[in-house]
């Protein structure tokens, strides 16, 4: 149980820079307080205590601000990072390593009793602050939830997944690969904030480029036809000059600033 402990407080001083020591984590940190008073309800509930459990897990929401259903499973080295108005719901399964932050739900869409109907965590999952996980299906190793991301459907590991609904953005590389190679070499992004996680911002950038290189092919288009006509002698008032292509030119640089880099 210490060691456990120990873990608990060993990942918290390495994710969040605020921590100073361990005394400060161990006293004054409530998503650790959360997690072991969930553990101890969820031993009550696995015993047939279920009302002792459900007692439990109502004293810890009134303690930290964090609702941990004394029947859903966390791993190790679970990080609840502020988590004020955190819900997980009783057939979730939070996996070792993953980070939640303030306002995130991991509920379910189903009202059948004894089915599958809160999400499943894999490892080393950041699932970034107001976010909303919805249904019993499962996010993949490695993956990271936006910031007020609504989740429905399965998350690939390693992929991000932003926007209402979420749209899933798979890491750079060979998809089929990018999971392996995420577990092989986790690194952690608080609130799971990295580059290039807007696939709206993505979409648009592709577009402006494409636009930009249509434009540069049809001035050189311009330019060939205006050579031609040099050579064919025809007269030059019957020819459109090249320069009339770049009067009202793309102004690729200015949009693609207004998307993003």
């Amino acid at each position: 149980m210490f060691s456990r402990l120990r873990s608990d407080i060993r990942c918290i001083l390495e994710r969040d820079p605020a921590a100073r020591s361990a005394w400060e984590v161990l006293t004054l940190y409530p998503g650790l307080h959360a997690v072991v008073l969930h553990r101890a309800a969820h031993w009550c509930w696995t015993h047939r205590l279920r009302w002792v459990g459900r007692a439990i897990s109502q004293a810890s929401r009134w303690l930290t601000g964090i609702e941990i259903h004394p029947g859903a499973k966390l791993g190790e080295r679970v990080f609840f990072d502020h988590a004020m108005g955190v819900v997980v719901g009783e057939t979730a399964e939070i996996g070792d390593g993953c980070t939640i932050y303030q306002g995130v739900t991991l509920g379910g869409t189903s009202l059948y009793k004894g089915t599958k109907r809160h999400p499943t965590l894999g490892r080393d999952v950041v699932v970034s602050a107001g976010a909303k996980v919805l249904g019993g299906f499962t996010v993949g190793d490695g993956a990271k939830i936006g910031s007020n991301a609504v989740v429905l459907k399965p998350v690939p590991a390693g992929a991000t997944a932003v926007g209402i609904p979420a749209r899933i953005i798979l890491p750079k590389g060979d998809a089929a690969h990018a999971g392996d190679a995420a577990m092989a070499a986790p690194r952690f992004s608080a609130y799971g904030i990295t580059p290039d996680d807007d696939p709206l911002s993505q979409a648009m950038r592709g577009l402006i480029d494409n636009a930009a290189n249509q434009e540069q092919q049809i001035a050189l288009l311009w330019q060939a036809l205006e050579a031609l006509s040099e050579r064919v002698r025809v007269p030059r008032g019957d020819c459109v000059p090249a320069e009339a292509a770049r009067e009202s030119g793309f102004e690729a640089d200015r949009l693609t600033q207004l998307v993003g880099k």
